[in-house]
């Protein structure tokens, strides 16, 4: 399974982005998805997670409010719209499969990755 995000860039603080990321085909069972980020020099932290069927979230607190991740249900495709940009937003976003239907922050719970995409926010 291949995954391809898009949407990313460069923006103002205070500006909005939407980014979306697409399964190259379905996954053999359910499974909820999540997006990523790493800045340069950290390491790879949770964002945002949403189960299989679309209906359960979980997000990062420093993206509570501003951030909102879903998808289209039944398809292993999702979206995270991110408003009210700041400049710590600013790394390289990553979606991932999970490889269970419920949302998880943990990294190692998600099997398939995305190559990502850049997002800066300039202040």
């Amino acid at each position: 399974v291949q995954l391809q995000a898009s949407g990313g860039g460069l923006v103002q603080a205070g500006g909005f982005l939407q980014l979306s990321c697409a399964a190259t085909r379905r996954t053999s069972s359910n499974n909820a998805m999540g997006w990523f980020r790493q800045a340069p020099g950290k390491e790879r932290e949770f964002v945002a997670a949403v189960s299989w069927r679309g209906s359960t979230t979980l997000y990062a607190d420093s993206v509570k409010g501003r951030f909102t991740i879903s998808r289209d249900y039944g398809k292993a495709v999702v979206y995270l719209q991110m408003n009210g940009l700041k400049p710590e937003d600013t790394a390289v976003y990553f979606c991932a499969v999970n490889r269970r239907p419920v949302p998880s922050q943990e990294a190692s719970s998600y099997l398939y990755w995305g190559q990502g995409t850049q997002v800066t926010v300039s202040s």
